[in-house]
């Protein structure tokens, strides 16, 4: 079996990974220790044997094992026992909007004899969009996927859905815009031919801060893609050039169901484990 070896230094580690020609991580190498770590049992000589030739050729020097060794530097921090209070798995699509309860039935009221309904609009089209957008990615539950919504992050700042799986994790962004033209580029986007909107930007940022609490928490990479996905447009046009962040309708977000070769099923069952936890997110 070949297998293809790629370094990854981040908080500390330096590893080189195993991975199997559709990316699967087979095994790891701690390239200051030399310690070798076998995930998956079947493909053990190939790991050691590949991993070992490429510390041998490393030009960084590897610590003998004699090396006093810092254990607490290298791992993971631990979470806090889950509680039902901190258990992110419970919240419903739209769960921050609905706890900020949108304008109450005399300020709506007041808003729409003033002609000004826009603040109970934007809360009533948000909630809309992410429960839409929530009950599609749901039905990606059946085919091995775990999903979460409206995960808040420390500068209140919310993630309206997270997708966890063999495919990997995805961060997702729901816009609704009913019955308008939507244009993506690079970095922005256009409703109706308007002033552009950072969404592109944004999704791209919020995914990073993704990954960065995932890797921390689970001491592996934890590749994060952004996903933009538009709710009620009439039109949606994504230029050519945008590769960085992934753009669809709601109803399109089932061709994310098939993907996998990202993440084993161990890694899944973990980064899923603490992306529930809302103490994880507290510093994101």
């Amino acid at each position: 079996m070949e297998l293809k070896v790629t370094r990854w230094k981040r908080y500390g580690h330096d590893r080189l990974y195993a991975n199997l020609p559709d990316g699967t991580a087979v095994g790891w190498a701690d390239v200051r220790t030399g310690d070798i770590t076998v995930l998956v049992a079947e493909y053990r000589d190939d790991v050691i044997t590949v991993l070992k030739d490429h510390l041998r050729n490393n030009p960084e020097p590897v610590l003998p094992q004699k090396m006093p060794r810092t254990p607490e530097a290298e791992a993971p921090p631990l979470l806090p026992p889950l509680t039902a209070a901190d258990d992110l798995s419970a919240n419903r699509p739209g769960q921050s909007l609905l706890d900020k309860s949108g304008p109450g039935l005399i300020k709506r009221v007041v808003l729409q004899l003033l002609r000004r309904p826009a603040e109970w609009d934007s809360w009533r089209k948000g909630l809309e969009g992410e429960q839409r957008v929530g009950a599609e990615l749901n039905r990606l539950e059946r085919h091995g996927w775990r999903v979460l919504h409206s995960i808040l992050l420390a500068d209140k700042v919310d993630v309206d859905h997270l997708l966890i799986g063999p495919g990997g994790v995805f961060s997702i962004n729901t816009k609704h815009h009913h019955k308008r033209a939507v244009w993506v580029g690079d970095d922005s986007v256009k409703v109706d031919h308007g002033k552009p909107a950072p969404y592109a930007r944004k999704s791209r940022a919020e995914a990073k801060r993704v990954a960065r609490v995932l890797e921390r928490y689970c001491g592996f990479p934890v590749p994060v893609e952004p996903v933009l996905v538009f709710v009620g447009v009439t039109d949606l046009k994504v230029v050519a050039t945008q590769l960085g962040v992934r753009v669809y309708r709601e109803r399109e977000v089932a061709a994310l169901a098939p993907l996998s070769g990202v993440l084993t099923y161990e890694q899944v069952d973990q980064v899923y484990g603490v992306a529930r936890h809302r103490q994880a997110w507290s510093g994101g």
